[in-house]
């Protein structure tokens, strides 16, 4: 089976907290919980599928979805990941799992394979530089889920809120000394209220997109809805697409934006993930906002040049790639040239030729 990351390759990982980890500290840097599916990604459509005609894609990928996206990505940039989640004993949780744990290093001692429940699986199409997914499974049987009650010791925990639901293991993490990062799905119900994110007060950043963030505060500006935000929760990060990011402190005042890198994107899948892994490297290594923000937004710039969420996630042979391309242009923006200047201490010396292409497009080969 092949399993496409840097640690299947032989490639060094990256430790950015190396330098401040101290005997008796948590065993994990981050923990998350959720659906993992299997992705089946079709990419180069020229169009949306048009009813009763057959549509050929140019290209394909699969690899596991769902919260496998962000603990993927965690995991490329050298933090020290555990993963909650519930797997079926079909051959998609079979790769999943493989390719999770062997391939990615990422601890699932508190994850379960479910006898008798099959994955859940979404099938997304990328074209004009937007997606369109399918997914279809059925909610996995307790004990499996909801999450444990007391997940294990992290320096922190990413949650996704759930309008008008509370999780447990949220506020017991908060508690454990867990920093709490929140991302936030599309109230279906048409609310938008605020009352209902309840688990925000464990939170030290919520992290929603601008539509989302607008719709909490009821305000007509990202920025303006990030500031609202960090009345209720210590730092708000916007992002806004194409636009960038926007970030607010509601401990210090201070605010950073920094604008998106323009690339040509192949597949919008995970992006967001990716930017919330980014991000929370940033904050445990102790980076200054802006830092921070732009580290985010530059993860997630290179995930959408690649198909699939787990599978385009950039670990830090592709940053140190892209930094080195960079650098190597004398027309490049001085602004950007100085706005990541800070990689020039965290990058490994060496990179491989831009631009890199790691991800498979199959569940994988079996070995002779």
């Amino acid at each position: 089976m092949t399993i496409p990351s840097d640690r299947a390759a032989g490639a060094p990982v990256l430790d950015p907290l190396a330098g401040l980890r101290t005997a008796g500290g948590p065993e994990f840097d981050v923990y998350l919980t959720g659906t993992v599916f299997l992705d089946i990604i079709f990419t180069g459509l020229d169009s949306a599928p048009v009813r009763g005609t057959e549509s050929w894609a140019r290209g394909m990928g699969s690899s596991p979805g769902g919260i496998a996206n962000m603990a993927t990505a965690l995991a490329r940039l050298g933090l020290r990941t555990a993963l909650a989640a519930a797997f079926g004993d079909d051959m998609y949780g079979e790769y999943c799992w493989e390719a999770l744990s062997r391939g990615e290093g990422i601890d699932l001692g508190q994850s379960r394979t479910v006898p008798g429940w099959h994955s859940p699986v979404t099938v997304s199409m990328a074209y004009e530089g937007e997606r369109t997914m399918i997914s279809h499974g059925h909610e996995a049987p307790p004990p499996e889920t909801p999450a444990p009650a007391s997940p294990v010791r992290a320096e922190a925990a990413v949650a996704l809120l759930e309008p008008g639901r509370r999780e447990e293991w949220i506020g017991n993490a908060a508690r454990a000394g867990s920093r709490v990062f929140a991302d936030v799905g599309w109230d279906d119900t048409g609310r938008w209220d605020p009352a209902d994110l309840a688990d925000l007060e464990h939170c030290e950043a919520f992290l929603p997109n601008a539509e989302e963030a607008m719709r909490y505060t009821r305000t007509d500006c990202p920025r303006a809805a990030a500031r609202a935000l960090a009345e209720r929760v210590p730092l708000a990060v916007v992002t806004m697409g194409e636009k960038g990011a926007y970030a607010a402190d509601g401990r210090t005042g201070e605010t950073a934006e920094v604008p998106a890198i323009v690339v040509e994107a192949l597949d919008p899948t995970g992006a967001g993930d990716v930017f919330v892994a980014g991000f929370v490297t940033g904050t445990l290594a102790g980076w200054p906002l802006a830092d921070r923000l732009a580290f985010a937004c530059l993860t997630a710039a290179l995930s959408v040049q690649e198909f699939g969420g787990s599978l385009s996630a950039p670990g830090w042979v592709e940053i140190a790639a892209w930094w080195q391309h960079v650098r190597s242009y004398d027309d490049q923006s001085r602004g950007t040239l100085r706005r990541y200047a800070f990689l020039d201490g965290l990058l490994p010396c060496a990179a491989r030729p831009w631009p890199l292409r790691r991800a498979q497009p199959t569940l994988g080969f079996r070995g002779a």
